[in-house]
């Protein structure tokens, strides 16, 4: 195996770049004329973002502002999972976007079968929440990451550690 050449594949986001994104649409959504007095507040946890405002009008805004911050600092739309608005208390809106991060296990095994099917001399290793492709041609490796940025995945891709 020392002449073999690989890569992994990983569904990841920068976490200090998605806090960025939202401390600038919280700072735009306290200067913003429209958007000044809805009290809207926008809490990040691990896992998700929750937004709390007035009106699923300023709710679509907010979530507007946060996805154009979130596509300055190179943070792909995919890492979203856009939850259903639900009311909240004293009358206001609520929407939870989840975090999405990692591989599935259904998506790696669907992954690794697609990279089997059109490269034979490439070997794909499900590694966690990750994909392991290994083989003797950088060639080939190459044309694995052209296969793979054509199709559309439900989450962002990212090629790391190719060696």
């Amino acid at each position: 195996m020392a002449g073999d050449s690989s890569f992994d594949i990983v569904s990841q986001f920068d976490e200090q770049e998605l806090v960025n994104a939202i401390d600038q649409t919280r700072r735009e959504v306290q200067t913003r004329f429209d958007l000044k007095d809805t009290k809207t507040e926008i809490i990040h946890s691990k896992e998700n973002i929750t937004i709390v405002t007035d009106s699923t009008l300023t709710l679509r805004s907010v979530r507007d502002i946060l996805e154009s911050k979130a596509i300055r600092r190179n943070l792909s739309l995919k890492i979203f999972k856009i939850g259903k608005e639900e009311n909240a208390a004293g009358g206001k809106v609520r929407q939870v976007i989840e975090l999405q991060q990692g591989l599935t296990p259904e998506l790696a095994k669907e992954i690794s079968k697609y990279i089997r099917d059109n490269y034979p001399k490439v070997k794909p290793q499900i590694q966690g929440d990750a994909v392991r492709v290994n083989a003797k041609s950088r060639d080939d490796l190459q044309g694995v990451i052209a296969l793979l940025k054509q199709k559309d995945y439900p989450v962002a891709l990212q090629y790391i550690n190719y060696r």
